[in-house]
């Protein structure tokens, strides 16, 4: 437990640790290979994403049972049928090896949250995570990284929750949960988290305000 944790709600915070998304919340991606790729090859925009993020394909990366490499040769295999096998794995590596950047707005957000209480990312990812965060330089900017492929639980099962609130030292009803996806939020708040849906950086300054 960290020292802000442990000091509790007494002094009037209105939470006691942020559990953070990642993905579409401080880490975007560029899929502008992918699109073109697509097109070049009389795909629908969008076609390789809905392959690749459908659950019997997307959940064995994050669950940290199938290796980047694999997940590329399952989103290939989904993409049979529809073009040459080459081309289903170029457009596999292309969505695997998508350019990246993080928020700027939203990490100095957390930044400055982190002056007053822990911050913990929660994400569904790849064990790729760690690696990708200290490329943005952000390997310093939360307390904790529960990722999905290192604990074996993804979002929205409540046991990551509890296990992320576990960690922080903190009672589930003192943190504050931030994601983009609207079935993480609705299990957060099910568990009695101060759940934060979140759509733009302004979402997380108003959440954070009465912190400051």
């Amino acid at each position: 437990m960290t020292d802000a944790a442990a000091a509790g709600s007494g002094d009037g915070r209105p939470f006691d640790v942020v559990l953070c998304d990642v993905d579409n919340v401080i880490r975007y991606y560029d899929a502008s290979r992918v699109t073109a790729l697509e097109a070049a090859a009389g795909l629908a925009e969008g076609t390789t994403m809905k392959v690749a993020f459908a659950p019997d394909v997307d959940l064995p990366l994050m669950l940290g049972r199938a290796t980047p490499r694999e997940w590329v040769r399952s989103v290939a295999a989904g993409l049979a049928g529809l073009v040459p096998e080459a081309v289903a794995l170029d457009l596999g590596d292309a969505l695997a090896n998508a350019p990246f950047h993080a928020d700027e707005k939203v990490v100095a957000l957390l930044r400055r949250a982190r002056e007053h209480v822990p911050v913990v990312l929660l994400s569904n990812a790849s064990v790729a995570l760690e690696a990708d965060l200290a490329s943005l330089g952000l390997s310093d900017l939360a307390d904790d990284v529960v990722s999905s492929a290192r604990v074996g639980l993804a979002k929205p099962d409540a046991r990551i929750f509890r296990l992320a609130a576990e960690r922080a030292g903190v009672p589930l009803d003192r943190c504050l949960f931030v994601d983009d996806t609207a079935e993480n939020v609705t299990a957060a708040a099910a568990l009695g988290m101060r759940a934060v849906h979140f759509r733009s950086p302004d979402d997380l300054e108003r959440a954070l305000a009465p912190l400051f």
